[in-house]
């Protein structure tokens, strides 16, 4: 028996700034499946070249009272990034808070508007310890 990796599935509350926020990661919107009787929006985003490990951005129309504060989500996303800084420079700028700052050049988490914990991992071997990185403290939880 083999078993094939699909998706991961998150709750949204605002579809479009939460693929905003994906986008920043460097994700694209792969596809989408509007169900009109079931009120609801599965839209799939991938990093390029990698569709067939998408995430699933599910949006109920009527809204969910729950998000983003009911911790029904699970426990993070995990993405290798080819420079840890930057991509922390980037969201940093667009207003993303970096919750666990990238000290060890190694791992960072932000979190996505809808409040899933997102962990960045450097590719290869860690970055050599650099500010404003090295000395920034945790700010909330990941």
């Amino acid at each position: 028996m083999t078993i094939r990796y699909l998706h991961t599935m998150v709750r949204v509350l605002d579809l479009e700034k939460s693929k905003a926020f994906y986008e920043l990661l460097g994700l694209k919107e792969t596809r989408r499946y509007d169900n009109d009787k079931g009120r609801f929006t599965l839209m799939f985003m991938a990093p390029p070249g990698q569709e067939d490990c998408p995430v699933e951005l599910t949006y109920n129309w009527d809204g969910d009272e729950g998000l983003p504060s009911d911790s029904r989500h699970f426990g993070h996303l995990a993405y290798e990034v080819d420079d840890i800084y930057a991509l922390c420079a980037k969201l940093q700028a667009a207003g993303v808070t970096i919750n666990r700052p990238p000290r060890d050049g190694h791992m960072a988490f932000v979190r996505s508007p809808d409040n899933v914990s997102v962990e960045l991992l450097q590719k290869g071997e860690a970055k050599a310890p650099a500010e404003p990185w090295a000395s920034m403290a945790n700010t909330g939880h990941w």
